[in-house]
């Protein structure tokens, strides 16, 4: 018992403290430009890679629990509706895995921890032992919770990881789609990445808001 509670605490330690350097570096580092940089990497020297290093990049920002919008509007802008609607798609769902995963595993314990904050999240986990991919579905249709933290949420439910990435991937469908068409529209990586400290500290507020102002 000491070895599984020094343990469980060591883990929400780890949490804890990469939230931290997480919101340090993005108060701190030119975000903005980085990411432009990044966009700007993809669209002049990685030629028919650039999806694929787009998608990849989700799962980083998805497992930090950063908003990945900047990428999903520079899927659009880089590489037009169809493709650019693939890498975005695929991207996500990835990213959505990743964290999923990080939960179930190490990061349960923190996770379970955080359920406290989300009483309405309890009747959630009980209805998905009977339709896990139903209600999975209906919750990235209609997000009730920020996109991030309801990967971590649905980790420690007993959805199967099979029909968790299946029902993420249908469900974030539409507004991946409506990302990338708002992204084909911008005219300069400028546009891409504007506002994106703000939408940010948007997302910040909401989780720490709580669920009296999501649910």
């Amino acid at each position: 018992m000491a070895a599984f509670t020094w343990g469980s605490l060591l883990r929400i330690t780890f949490f804890l403290l990469l939230i931290a350097a997480v919101v340090f570096g993005f108060f701190t580092l030119p975000v903005e430009k980085i990411l432009k940089d990044f966009l700007l990497w993809v669209e002049q020297d990685l030629g028919p890679w650039g999806p694929l290093v787009l998608a990849v990049a989700y799962i980083p920002l998805t497992v930090l629990a950063v908003p990945a919008a900047v990428l999903t509007l520079g899927g659009g802008y880089l590489f037009g509706l169809p493709l650019g609607f693939v890498a975005d798609s695929i991207g996500a769902t990835i990213g959505a895995g990743a964290a999923f995963l990080l939960g179930r595993t190490i990061g349960r314990s923190f996770v379970v921890s955080k359920l406290k904050d989300y009483p309405k999240f309890r009747s959630v986990a009980i209805a998905i032992q009977k339709s896990g991919f139903k209600i999975v579905l209906l919750l990235r249709l209609v997000p009730l919770l920020p996109f991030n933290m309801l990967n971590y949420l649905l980790s420690v439910t007993p959805v199967p990881i099979g029909e968790y990435m299946l029902a993420s991937w249908i469900g974030m469908m539409p507004i991946t789609l409506a990302f990338v068409y708002i992204g084909t529209t911008l005219k300069d990586l400028s546009d891409v990445t504007h506002g994106w400290s703000e939408f940010f500290n948007y997302s910040l507020g909401v989780y720490h808001i709580g669920p009296s102002c999501i649910w």
